[in-house]
């Protein structure tokens, strides 16, 4: 699934709950920091490379760039469990893990959806638990006509809430995301600031936000110092220039700085690329990788 088209059509229809046996996520081996002395881990987002291939040789082709974490965007929602064998024995034979997945139907913007959201959630698990997979990626929703927009902010609170507590029984992270209004005007959370505030008045360690340094430029910029003041609640950044959503260096972010203030603040979190290529893709990869690793000088 292309995850741009996800989030233009967000707001599809609700899936069943699921019982689910009590197991963490937090078992799957969890990366640690790059060999390089930077605190982070690089990741990529699937959906941004090599999607005429087949599964497995993706994953190869994200190793070949140097990668050991990929993001999914639910392509494995019509796997069969052979699909699921041959996907997990790759990525282990290649040592890669799966940081995070996305593409729940529902989001938590809509008060009247709510519940929706949630049996999306549980749905998700079984299938998270087969990749161990131990996070993801939570978005608002539309706005919703007739309703104020306090009322949306405090629906993404709530249902954040509920989610998280469903969440922490698994082990598993939520990670909330804005969207510029450039790429989807009917989206409600395109605000960095309200992104962070709504995850200051959640207040759960299961709630955490996905710092998109592409979405966030086209709202308004200021990337470094609302970096600054909100690492604690950052879990994930993603890495694409400003116009184009090509790799860094094409446009007008200073990722080379950026990376060195990630280093500055110890932040150990995840930095995913999530550019188009521009040129050879595991050329590109690779020397976004090595840009990133030189934060670290």
């Amino acid at each position: 699934m292309n995850r741009r088209a996800f989030n233009r059509t967000l707001a599809g229809a609700a899936l069943g709950a699921a019982a689910l046996p009590e197991r963490s996520l937090l078992a799957a081996a969890v990366p640690q920091g790059e060999t390089s002395g930077v605190p982070y881990k690089l990741s990529v987002m699937l959906w941004t490379v090599f999607n005429d291939l087949p599964f497995e040789q993706r994953l190869e082709n994200v190793a070949a760039a140097g990668y050991r974490c990929v993001e999914l965007v639910g392509e494995y929602k019509k796997w069969s469990e052979e699909d699921f064998r041959r996907a997990n024995a790759k990525r282990r034979e290649l040592g890669i893990s799966f940081n995070t997945t996305a593409g729940l139907a529902h989001g938590v913007a809509d008060p009247r959806a709510r519940e929706a959201f949630l049996s999306d959630l549980r749905q998700e698990f079984p299938l998270m638990e087969k990749l161990e997979c131990p996070a993801i990626i939570v978005m608002s929703g539309y706005r919703v006509e007739g309703l104020t927009a306090e009322a949306q902010h405090a629906s993404c609170v709530e249902g954040l809430k509920r989610a998280a507590e469903i969440a922490e029984k698994k082990g598993v992270t939520l990670w909330l995301e804005n969207i510029d209004l450039e790429e989807n005007p009917r989206y409600y959370l395109w605000s960095m600031a309200e992104a962070f505030q709504i995850a200051v008045e959640v207040n759960h360690p299961r709630v955490k936000i996905l710092y998109d340094f592409f979405h966030a430029q086209v709202s308004g910029g200021n990337l470094m110092a609302r970096l600054e003041k909100n690492i604690s609640q950052v879990a994930c950044l993603h890495i694409a220039d400003v116009p184009g959503r090509h790799e860094p260096g094409t446009g007008e972010i200073n990722y080379p700085n950026l990376y060195k203030k990630l280093v500055q603040l110890k932040y150990a979190g995840y930095v995913t690329m999530e550019f188009l290529p521009s040129g050879d893709p595991v050329a590109t990869l690779r020397a976004a990788r090595e840009e990133a690793l030189r934060g670290g000088e």
